[in-house]
């Protein structure tokens, strides 16, 4: 929604220089200013569960299934709120051997997978210990990410417009006019999203979240006045 609404004052702004006369028009200088936030992330979300094989599909399923409430327990006894658990995957597919160009089942495959949030980023190689300890056998990434990332921005977007004013202020300046009034505001492109890290054993690898740095970019078009 916030997006939305800068997007349609955008547009209201710029609508409103083109209706201005040609004369005025004319008389502008548009700069773009420019911000970044270094930030710690403070929430990592994990994707991690269990991958069970046997000769039946209801086997299979069953072993899983045991396998999966033993992972979830763990999860929760770390101190993970049921909120912030979500089963993102469950499949089941057989699986073939070719031979001799025939294709025989040999069993079946599940696969039930959890996405998890952490918002206690020091908790996280302990809770990735316990769930690998309890059965979890797969695991496809980890992503940290930045919890208060809208106030963030918002505050890079204050200190944008401050660096587009001071540069038109400079502009103005050398061309031995003033600055006069905004007539149009347009906001760059939208920040990247977090990049996801790729999948490593807690008691293995050393988990590093490092920082994220957050970007806001404004052109701003100003009168200039004689």
């Amino acid at each position: 929604m916030i997006k939305k609404r800068v997007l349609f004052s955008t547009f209201v702004i710029a609508a409103t220089a083109l209706a201005l006369p040609a004369q005025a028009a004319e008389k502008l200088v548009t700069v773009t200013g420019q911000a970044t936030i270094a930030v710690a992330p403070d929430t990592a979300v994990i994707r991690i569960g269990v991958t069970s094989q046997a000769k039946t599909a209801k086997e299979a399923s069953d072993i899983n299934a045991k396998q999966m409430t033993a992972v979830m327990a763990a999860i929760k006894n770390s101190g993970i709120a049921e909120r912030d658990i979500q089963t993102s995957r469950l499949s089941l597919q057989p699986q073939y051997e070719n031979k001799g160009g025939t294709a025989h089942l040999l069993g079946f495959r599940v696969t039930n997978q959890l996405t998890v949030k952490i918002h206690d980023i020091g908790q996280l190689p302990a809770i990735l210990d316990r769930a690998i300890a309890a059965g979890a056998n797969e695991m496809s990434g980890i992503e940290f990410v930045v919890s208060e990332q809208s106030k963030l921005l918002d505050q890079a977007r204050d200190d944008a417009i401050a660096d587009a004013h001071r540069k038109a202020e400079l502009y103005a300046h050398a061309a031995g006019a003033k600055l006069g009034r905004v007539v149009a505001i347009t906001e760059g492109g939208a920040p990247a999203p977090p990049r996801p890290i790729q999948a490593m054993r807690a008691g293995a690898v050393p988990i590093a979240p490092g920082e994220q740095t957050l970007r806001a970019t404004v052109a701003v078009s100003y009168e200039l006045a004689p």
